[in-house]
C-alpha cells in the first residue's frame, strides 16, 4: 500500500556524477528511520538534468537497495507519451511498485489529452500515480478527469499539489474512496490527510525522516492532536527548505547532517547564505541540530 510517509528522493552527486553509493546508504538510513516509501527521479531528484540511462540507474539502485522492504514509486513523467511510456515500462523491468507520472508541461494538453497520455502510460501493466501540479506544469487535471482515468485497473491514484485539500473529497466522490491520494505539499500534509487523504510524498522527508513518518503514524492512528505537534515542530523546516527550490534546500540541510553533499546540477545553484541560515535555524528547532 502506498502511504504515510514517502520522501522524493534526492539524487546524490559527487564532482558531477551519480554517487550511487551514498544513494544506497541513504535507503538504508531511511529504512531505519521508519519511512513509508520511496519516490525516486522526481523533480526533487532532478530528473530534468538527468540523462535516460542515469534516470533508469537511479531508480534500478532505489529498487535493489529497498530489497522489497517498502514500497518504490518511481518517477516516470514527461511532456512527451512515448518517452513517458518508455519510462514507465523501464520503471516496471526494474520492478517497481508504480510510476509517478505528472500532468505534461508546456505543451498544455486539453483534458481530452490527459485521458489519451495517462491511457498509454497505464497500458504498459504498472500501477500509475498521476502527478497534478498545476503551477509548474501549467495544466490541471479536473476531478471529473481523474474520475474518468479512475476506471482503468491502473491507474491508482494522485499526488496533489494544487494547493487545494479540498480537492481530496471532490476527487473522493469522482475515483473513489480506495483512489489513493497523497499530498505533495509538505506544509498543507496535515489538512490533507484530515480531508481524507493517505499520506505525503515529501521534500522535507529527506531530511527529517523520522519526524515526518512519526507525524504520518499519529494520524493513521487518528492522532491528530500530536499529529499537530509534530507539524509545529517541522514547519519552520518546510518553509525554509523551500525558500529556494526545495530539493536544493533539502540537499544542504542533509549536507549538515553528513548524509550527502549539497551538490546540484545547473540551472540550479547553492544557497544564498541567508538561506542557509533558514534552514540551520529550523533544524535547530525541530531538533535535528544542537
Amino acid at each position: 500500500m502506498i502511504k504515510g510517509s514517502l520522501p522524493a528522493l534526492v539524487t546524490p552527486f559527487t564532482n558531477g556524477q551519480l554517487d550511487l553509493d551514498t544513494l544506497k546508504k541513504l535507503v538504508e538510513w531511511h529504512v531505519d528511520q521508519g519511512t513509508h516509501g520511496f519516490v525516486p527521479v522526481g523533480t526533487t531528484g532532478e530528473s530534468p538534468t538527468l540523462s535516460h540511462s542515469e534516470h533508469d540507474l537511479v531508480v534500478a539502485t532505489v529498487i535493489e537497495a529497498s530489497a522489497g522492504r517498502l514500497p518504490v514509486v518511481a518517477g516516470a513523467g514527461s511532456n512527451n507519451t512515448a518517452e513517458t511510456v518508455r519510462l514507465v515500462k523501464a520503471a516496471k523491468a526494474a520492478g517497481a511498485t508504480a510510476a509517478l507520472v505528472v500532468t505534461p508541461y508546456y505543451n498544455k494538453p486539453i483534458q481530452r489529452g490527459l485521458i489519451e497520455h495517462y491511457t498509454q502510460a497505464a497500458d504498459c501493466g504498472l500501477p500509475i500515480i498521476i502527478y497534478n501540479i498545476p503551477g509548474r506544469s501549467i495544466v490541471d487535471m479536473t476531478p471529473e478527469t481523474m474520475g474518468e482515468l479512475a476506471k482503468h485497473e491502473m491507474i491508482a491514484g494522485v499526488k496533489d499539489s494544487t494547493g487545494d485539500v479540498g480537492r481530496v473529497l471532490a476527487q473522493r466522490i469522482t475515483c473513489g474512496t480506495d483512489f489513493i491520494q497523497v499530498s505533495g505539499e509538505d506544509a498543507q500534509a496535515l489538512g490533507h490527510r484530515a480531508m481524507g487523504g493517505m499520506g505525503c510524498i515529501s521534500v522535507t522527508a529527506n531530511v527529517a525522516p523520522k519526524l515526518c513518518a512519526e507525524f504520518q503514524n499519529a494520524m493513521s492512528d487518528g492522532d491528530f492532536a500530536t499529529a499537530l505537534e509534530y507539524q509545529d515542530r517541522l514547519m519552520p523546516l518546510h518553509q525554509a527548505i523551500f525558500t529556494e527550490p526545495g530539493l536544493v534546500g533539502a540537499k544542504y540541510g542533509m549536507s549538515l547532517l553528513g548524509l550527502c553533499s549539497d551538490e546540484v546540477r545547473s540551472p540550479l545553484t547553492g544557497l544564498e547564505d541567508s538561506t542557509k541560515e533558514k534552514v540551520r535555524a529550523a533544524m535547530v528547532h525541530a531538533g535535528l541540530l544542537n
